[in-house]
């Protein structure tokens, strides 16, 4: 079936500002809160949210095998559940209703008054129930960064680290959308020179500029999934704000890896672009340094062209970019990630989600993270408003965003943004 959704040629009714991230190529799909307290799974173009609930009960999908109710839920799990065909029939349709050729809906007043909303109109929630999250270690860049700065510098990837796509078992429950503010949190640490740990607030919380998949069912208990099929069983992709207390994650990593340096919170961005939106921005990627073992061999194009970057805002004064990445760095795709991650027989679920790691970049100024920019707070960053930052301080907030530009489109992921606010205060807060 061909994504005709993708037509570069198409133009929509709704008003698309010339750089938005969401023209009618994109479709993204998300859950939102409406001024009526309904809670729907809606898409948007440009700057107009579109109620697929409502679209749905009027008719418009009509043809399309989905169920009354597919739409009127509080997460895309069941839809995604349905499956790539699906998807791909859903994205189409959206596409040829608001094409800028289809008066069908364009001039029907009252299906618009109950369809559309203004930006502002919705509160964004979290757009899948997360039941399992991964997070792997796959840009070659940040590894070596990684490497260099904590062990021998002429020893910086580990042994198996050019084998396998590295990963951990994250935290889902703490795994929130864009604008929910978090705390800085509080561990064990070994402060330099001791010999025993102390308690406290982290002092060097950081930021990893990473993007994240989302799975649909995928195989049963016991079921590889081979890596030539991994991508049909990916929905899509956001931007993902992998937040770290890298002093706490120091003391605690060895030997079974992050915990609770990783657990407090992750942040992305609301809006799911499908990987049929990005198929039109697919590259080579990096090739392998040495030969993959059989199933991790990917054949065509396995990388995606993302511009991506971080902003760091200081309160009451204007952001920074401190890092300009891409997406494209990535040692290790998302196919050799999920076929790994299957090959000894791991069932994957709708809504599962897998972090790319820490996307770093082959200069300074595309690194992914704080502990890389700074390199270790030995070179200080400087803020607009001439402030410095070795890590992020409180009352900081950290914007991370992320788009594709091919032919005159632009697909984008709009941004991930989130506050780090002080230790919490349990009588402060009651």
């Amino acid at each position: 079936m061909s994504i005709t959704a993708n037509n570069p040629d198409r133009k929509s009714w709704l008003h698309v500002d010339k750089n938005s991230d969401f023209p009618i190529q994109n479709i993204p799909f998300g859950v939102f809160l409406t001024r009526d307290d309904i809670i729907t799974i809606g898409t948007r173009i440009g700057d107009t949210a579109i109620d697929l609930g409502a679209l749905h009960q009027l008719g418009y999908f009509e043809g399309i095998p989905l169920t009354d109710d597919i739409f009127l839920q509080d997460t895309l799990n069941d839809f995604i559940a349905d499956g790539r065909k699906t998807w791909r029939l859903v994205r189409n349709r959206i596409a040829d209703i608001f094409d800028n050729e289809n008066g069908t809906l364009k001039n029907n007043i009252q299906h618009k008054e109950t369809v559309l909303f203004r930006l502002d109109e919705i509160e964004m929630q979290l757009p899948v129930q997360i039941g399992d999250y991964t997070d792997f270690y796959s840009s070659i860049e940040h590894a070596t960064n990684v490497g260099t700065l904590f062990r021998d510098p002429e020893n910086a990837l580990l042994p198996n680290w050019l084998h396998i796509p590295v990963g951990y078992h994250g935290r889902s429950s703490s795994i929130i959308p864009s604008g929910i503010d978090v705390h800085r949190p509080q561990g064990q640490t070994l402060p330099a020179g001791a010999n025993e740990p102390v308690f406290g607030p982290s002092k060097l919380v950081d930021f990893e500029l990473e993007m994240a998949f989302i799975t649909t069912d995928a195989n049963d208990l016991g079921e590889p999934i081979p890596i030539d099929e991994a991508e049909e069983y990916i929905f899509g992709l956001v931007l993902f704000n992998d937040w770290s207390a890298r002093d706490i994650q120091k003391w605690e990593y060895v030997p079974l890896g992050p915990f609770l340096a990783k657990s407090f919170a992750s942040s992305i961005s609301p809006w799911i672009v499908t990987l049929d939106a990005l198929e039109p921005y697919r590259i080579q990627g990096p090739k392998p340094l040495k030969k993959q073992l059989e199933y991790l061999q990917q054949k065509g194009k396995k990388g995606f062209d993302i511009n991506l970057e971080v902003a760091l805002q200081p309160e009451k004064a204007k952001e920074t970019v401190i890092s300009k990445s891409n997406f494209k760095y990535m040692y290790w795709s998302m196919a050799q990630q999920l076929a790994h991650h299957t090959i000894n027989g791991c069932p994957i679920n709708s809504g599962d989600m897998m972090g790319s790691g820490t996307i770093s970049g082959p200069t300074p100024d595309s690194y992914g993270s704080m502990l890389e920019l700074s390199w270790r707070g030995e070179k200080p960053l400087t803020m607009n408003d001439g402030t410095e930052r070795k890590f992020i301080n409180d009352n900081d907030t950290v914007i991370m965003r992320g788009y594709c530009e091919k032919d005159g489109t632009r697909i984008g992921f709009g941004e991930v943004k989130t506050k780090l606010l002080p230790v919490f205060n349990a009588k402060k807060n009651k």
